[in-house]
């Protein structure tokens, strides 16, 4: 990977219109800011960011390095929980103030989730393995019984139910039915480093993996089976993987080198979807629950793009510089 100062920050955007019949949401963000725009005539700041309604960035939060993930307690959007090099930072007032709640043995935290239907129930995936928290992370417990190798970068909890949870680890994908107090890998999924994992809002059946150097994978069980999908990105590092809300049958990957790729047939057919972008290294997609079809992609020292028409053209979001890690949707407190 190129070179940069991983100088890390968050950014928080303004609360947006929602449908008609749907809550306003704030859409979060985990961006790097690189040396070249640290160095710039105008740098970006590290800490947390929100966007304005008029498209301006305006730091807000605590400014702390290495963050890798926001997450925001379901039904309590005013408890935000940061995943960071220095472990996991709580703030139980929408941002106003924040106090870390892990130990000094917890460092280099990557990603974070509450279970979408146990509010108080929440996981993190760590350089040192899982841990978990019973009182919206307040306190943590280590959590990596059943594990062939630590190291974990993505985590989510199925929100279809309570207590199942799924981590990717450099030993390929493995699941918990109690609340990631054991693990059991699945036999299916791919042996390598697992970097991404995303479960679809239409369909909790369905789920996306992007992996080191074994591309793209593809769950329609739920997680218990997986297949390889998209061959041209077989071989490729994907960062970034993403499902459609609002339709079950679009989705997108990305990663270094590896462009936008997107598919509207449930993964049957790929299409790149790269040009119009600065760059071909992708860290982080999105599709945006507030307007359906838009999606949001960080690029590596370029920023963030938007396209309204599945990646056929693109347009400058903000924050020339950076790039992103995390990128999560959840109702205004």
């Amino acid at each position: 990977m190129k070179s940069s100062a991983r100088i890390l920050a968050t950014f928080l955007a303004a609360t947006l219109t929602a449908a008609a019949g749907s809550p306003p949401m704030d859409f979060y963000a985990a961006v790097a800011m690189t040396k070249a725009q640290k160095n710039s005539s105008t740098p970006t700041d590290s800490g947390l960011y929100r966007r304005e309604a008029d498209g301006r960035w305006v730091h807000f939060g605590p400014r702390i390095l290495g963050i890798g993930s926001v997450a925001a307690q379901p039904g309590h959007p005013a408890v935000l929980l940061i995943a960071s090099a220095d472990g996991v930072v709580r703030s139980t007032d929408a941002g106003r103030t924040w106090r870390k709640t892990t130990g000094w043995e917890v460092l280099d935290v990557r990603s974070i989730a509450f279970d979408p239907l146990n509010p108080l129930q929440v996981y993190a995936a760590t350089q040192w393995g899982p841990i978990r928290s019973d009182d919206a992370g307040a306190n943590w417990t280590p959590a990596h019984a059943g594990l062939a190798k630590l190291y974990s970068q993505t985590v989510i909890a199925d929100r279809t139910r309570s207590g199942r949870v799924l981590i990717g680890t450099e030993d390929g994908i493995y699941e918990s039915a109690d609340a990631a107090r054991t693990w059991t890998r699945v036999a299916t999924s791919p042996a390598t480093t697992v970097l991404r994992l995303a479960q679809s809002g239409a369909n909790g059946q369905l789920l996306l993996a992007g992996t080191q150097h074994r591309g793209a994978w593809l769950s329609r069980d739920g997680g218990l089976t997986w297949q390889q999908t998209d061959p041209a990105s077989a071989t490729a590092n994907l960062y970034a993987a993403a499902l459609n809300p609002h339709d079950a049958a679009v989705m997108a990957v990305g990663g270094w080198n590896a462009g936008v790729r997107v598919s509207n047939d449930g993964g049957a057919t790929w299409t790149d979807r790269t040009a119009g972008l600065p760059v071909k290294h992708i860290f982080v997609l999105a599709f945006d629950p507030v307007t359906p079809g838009r999606l949001w992609a960080s690029t590596f020292e370029e920023g963030t793009f938007y396209s309204d028409d599945l990646g056929r053209t693109w347009h400058e979001g903000g924050l020339y510089g950076a790039y992103g890690f995390d990128y999560i949707f959840i109702p205004a407190p």
